[in-house]
């Protein structure tokens, strides 16, 4: 089943802006997940569903981390 990987960047009123790669979405927040928020990796199915990719956003968190440190080394 084909599938597609989206990071929510931001929420403005019932939608949420979803990243996917270069492309930026507004998709209603009623198709996703309860409790997600800004930041959140999520994957979309042809079939409908979404989930939350919990180990995609520590991955991301970890990299983005990672990018900062070197821009802060002396």
């Amino acid at each position: 089943m084909k599938r597609r990987r989206g990071i929510i960047d931001r929420f403005e009123g019932d939608l949420a802006v979803v990243e996917f790669g270069e492309v930026m979405e507004n998709i209603p927040k009623s198709r996703l997940p309860d409790k997600v928020v800004a930041g959140d990796v999520l994957w979309f199915y042809e079939d409908g569903r979404v989930e939350v990719d919990v180990e995609g956003k520590r991955r991301l968190s970890k990299e983005i981390d990672e990018l900062m440190d070197e821009l802060w080394e002396d």
